[in-house]
């Protein structure tokens, strides 16, 4: 198989950044972690709360797939970037099943998508250029706070919703599984600050496209 040229690495740079802004651009390798296909009934105050952390917890996809294709973008090791572009490929189930449970509640993704994307790409480039060490640092306390949020929405989620709880349980899962590989693969504490910074740049996120 003959490798890849730059402009093949670039298009390909491309679509990835499209399928990841673009709702259901991205065929799914894994159904639904769910029982059964019951839509729970949901009052409309209770649909608008929901679909509210949904986009959320969509928004926090499009950002990891930004991030991580930033790092590998600049990453410093083949295999760090091999494991970032693993990394990004695995959570695009996470993508598919936000965007399935938003399309059932009749709402839709962020309409700032594309400015997410870019930021996350941009915070995941710089992190690959410093080191790799860093890099998988900046990763690891990523998830760490994907999960934190992910376990506030199931505790807020209404309680006949088994549907979104089971989404985002599993969900919750996996990302704690990518921020032990990270960890495992030598990644390094992030000092206060960063981690202060990283939460502080989440919570706007989050605030914002709970509403947009």
């Amino acid at each position: 198989m003959r490798s890849l040229s730059k402009i093949d690495n670039l298009l390909l740079g491309v679509d990835k950044a499209l399928r990841a802004v673009v709702p259901h651009s991205n065929p799914s390798t894994r159904p639904l972690p769910v029982n059964d296909d019951t839509i729970p009934e949901l009052s409309i105050t209770e649909s608008r709360h929901v679909a509210g952390l949904m986009r959320i917890n969509h928004t926090g996809e499009v950002c990891a797939q930004g991030l991580y294709h930033g790092q590998a973008f600049s990453a410093k090791d083949d295999g760090v970037r091999q494991a970032m572009q693993q990394s990004a490929e695995e959570e695009v189930d996470h993508l598919v099943w936000c965007e399935t449970r938003l399309q059932e509640l009749g709402s839709h993704p962020s309409i700032f998508t594309p400015l997410w994307y870019g930021m996350s790409f941009g915070l995941g480039a710089v992190a690959g250029a410093i080191s790799n060490e860093f890099s998988l640092g900046f990763v690891a306390e990523t998830e760490a706070q994907v999960s934190e949020h992910l376990q506030d929405h199931i505790e807020q989620l209404p309680v006949q919703d088994q549907r979104s709880r089971a989404i985002l349980a599993q969900m919750d899962i996996e990302e704690l599984h990518h921020r032990e590989l990270a960890i495992n693969s030598g990644g390094a504490a992030l000092s206060p600050p960063v981690r202060r910074t990283m939460r502080w740049m989440a919570n706007r996120m989050k605030a914002t496209a709970y509403h947009l």
